[in-house]
């Protein structure tokens, strides 16, 4: 494994940690896969084998509504997109699309299992980790869908001065 690619992973949360030892176990054997300006990782509802964690370019993550590709995120070197797929095996829940040319580590179920037949423990945090990123991301997605539903926030009336 590159020490590029093993400092890239060890900057993020899912892999934050992970002894060098354990996470060099892992990526020994996962793929790079180069993706062109355009074209798509992966799409909405197609089957979900692996999470990528980008090296090097630019996603855009869409979500399809009435016949259209809407914009959820961008995201850049180091940020991991589809780990939803090594928890639940459900279907791709967005699209992905290169915004330029992308490399990115192809991670999938096996790669994953590997790691807990060699050494449990580090399976266990990388699980962990996925299973905080997923909060985390779903706080905030809760978080926007209140403010949308809401509306703007409206400060508190002054209470001070009135009676009841």
């Amino acid at each position: 494994m590159s020490t590029v690619r093993m400092e890239l992973l060890q900057q993020m949360p899912i892999f934050g940690a992970i002894q060098d030892d354990a996470l060099g176990f892992l990526l020994e054997p996962v793929p790079s896969v180069s993706v062109a300006a355009g074209q798509y990782f992966f799409r909405e509802r197609d089957p979900a084998d692996c999470m990528y964690v980008l090296e090097s370019g630019r996603v855009a993550v869409l979500k399809e509504w009435a016949g259209r590709e809407l914009l959820l995120h961008n995201l850049g070197t180091g940020d991991c997109f589809g780990e939803m797929a090594l928890l639940d095996l459900f279907p791709r829940s967005a699209s992905v699309r290169a915004l330029e040319d992308c490399r990115a580590m192809a991670l999938t179920s096996a790669h994953l299992f590997r790691l807990f037949e060699h050494s449990a423990e580090p399976f266990a945090l990388i699980q962990m980790n996925i299973g905080r990123e997923m909060s985390r991301r779903l706080r905030a997605s809760d978080e926007q869908l209140f403010r949308a539903t809401m509306g703007p926030e409206r400060p508190a009336p002054d209470t001070a001065f009135h009676t009841i």
